[in-house]
């Protein structure tokens, strides 16, 4: 059994990755999936799409790479975080559509808990900030507002769960209701420090203890597969949140080390080892990977539109038909037109936390088109990500000689948006030659457990180097265009 599996449940589509024992890409499977907006600033996905996708790119996968399951030592699974599902125990059968990571629908809760006085505790116990973009919220949702879900839930007969456990319970049809810790972490119900469910929290918002799931190491047992999914039992042996993924997949295991993926979001995790930092500049603390029974902790930014934008582009504003000609459009741009893009469309993330503001656009002249927009939208995605660095950098006291960014992400494959990222953060960012490296923590997590990769200090010393920016911007001309971006989000806040 010389192959691992990872399952790579993201935002609007769901991969399989089949990887050999040396670590390398053998065959990819990828389905996109409807996206639901019943109202403005809500999300929701279809939880058949989910399993759907995930159990027919599975299949496709395998076949793909003419390979058995028998071949494959173990599964990896990586998800979109903090994405909300209950269904009942029973039957198996949702009570509503899965509520996504972006939605916004609990606003107004998240503020009377806050006008309440209680982000402290919540932020003291969970590491996070009263918002919408978390779970717990979002369970209490369904709860209150599906018809006869809370009296179900109180009798025992629901289960809640992220997209991992979800998928945990499918595929081992209903034999396992567990979580990993670092999405455990990202449901706003989780103690981060004691690592157990915080009965304070639950209580508050009033949610069963006995919906919630195991929650369990990044790399241990999940449970064996149904035989008739794959055609025998594959055991599940890895699973993480996927920013958590992409920090493993990127081997950022000493304090000090950072990267950036960039999907649908824009994510930066800064590695700050056995102790949990506090954020003083609204920043997310989380826990990175739990192995062995012991927590890495991580300060987190968060974007909430970051390759999202280039779709909007495309699918919004019709100027492109492809991601790709973004770099063209821009390299074509009038750099004498200052064009300023803040891409709120779901509120703004990290350090601002705004759930209630909306994209803005500035600067626009009679000539401004599809090319100034184009670099706009890429542009938007350095500024943001400088601006959790800088409040990274500003909260973590520890010194450390590694400046260096490490970026993966469908939108790192722009040499143009790496490279402004680079000049605007005045530092070197590093692409990996593995840009897939959410499901490569995946799969090294599954196969560590399973004997079949090396343990931490030889994966790390496998990480390979595709190509380094370095920043070349006249410092005088970035320090004029991060102003401009900040005067650009002062505005939008205050519209």
């Amino acid at each position: 059994m010389t192959y691992i599996l990872a399952i790579d449940q993201g935002t609007t589509s769901t991969r399989a990755i089949l990887f050999d024992k040396a670590m390398k890409h053998v065959a990819t499977a990828q389905e996109e999936f409807a996206q639901h907006f019943p109202r403005s600033g809500w999300v929701e996905h279809d939880p058949r799409d989910i399993w759907g996708t995930t159990a027919g790119t599975c299949r496709e996968v395998i076949e793909r790479a003419s390979v058995s399951a028998a071949d494959i030592a173990a599964i990896g699974i990586t998800n979109q975080r903090e994405t909300t599902l209950v269904w009942d125990r029973n039957t198996g059968q949702p009570v509503h559509n899965a509520i996504v990571w972006q939605d916004r629908r609990t606003s107004e809760y998240c503020q009377s808990l806050r006008a309440a006085g209680h982000e402290d505790m919540v932020t003291d116990r969970t590491g996070l900030l009263l918002d919408p973009y978390f779970s717990g919220t979002k369970l209490k949702w369904i709860l209150d507002e599906v018809e006869g879900a809370r009296a179900r839930a109180e009798a025992g007969d629901l289960l809640f769960g992220t997209v991992d456990t979800y998928l945990i319970w499918k595929l081992t049809g209903g034999r396992v209701h567990a979580t990993d810790a670092t999405n455990a972490a990202r449901t706003m119900l989780y103690d981060i420090r004691k690592g157990r469910w915080s009965s304070s929290i639950c209580d508050l918002m009033g949610i069963p203890a006995a919906m919630l799931p195991e929650v369990r190491d990044s790399a241990a047992e999940f449970g064996m597969t149904r035989s008739d999914l794959f055609g025998r039992e594959i055991p599940i042996r890895g699973v993480a949140g996927d920013q958590q993924a992409a920090t493993v997949g990127q081997a950022c295991f000493r304090p000090g080390m950072a990267k950036s993926t960039y999907g649908t979001g824009c994510f930066a995790l800064l590695n700050t080892g056995s102790a949990p930092v506090r954020s003083r500049n609204r920043l997310l603390t989380t826990i990175a990977y739990q192995i062995d029974g012991t927590p890495t902790y991580a300060l987190e930014g968060s974007i909430f539109i970051a390759g999202a934008v280039v779709q909007w582009l495309r699918d919004g504003l019709r100027i492109i038909r492809e991601a790709s000609e973004t770099q063209g459009l821009a390299e074509a741009s009038d750099p004498d037109q200052p064009v300023v893009l803040v891409p709120a469309f779901t509120g703004l993330g990290a350090p601002y936390w705004n759930a209630e503001c909306r994209g803005a656009i500035f600067g626009l002249s009679r000539n401004s088109g599809p090319q100034e927009l184009a670099r706009a939208a890429l542009e938007s995605v350095g500024y943001q990500t400088r601006d959790l660095l800088e409040s990274m950098h500003a909260d973590w006291a520890a010194q450390s000689d590694d400046s260096v960014l490490r970026v993966d992400g469908g939108m790192s494959a722009s040499a143009w948006a790496m490279q402004f990222l680079s000049d605007i953060i005045d530092a070197p960012v590093d692409r990996p030659e593995v840009l897939e490296t959410t499901a490569l923590g995946a799969a090294w997590l599954a196969g560590m457990q399973s004997g079949v990769y090396p343990r931490q200090d030889e994966f790390a010393g496998a990480w390979a180097l595709e190509r380094r920016f370095v920043p070349q911007m006249d410092s005088a001309l970035r320090d004029a265009k991060y102003a401009a971006w900040k005067r650009a989000v002062d505005a939008t806040l205050r519209y």
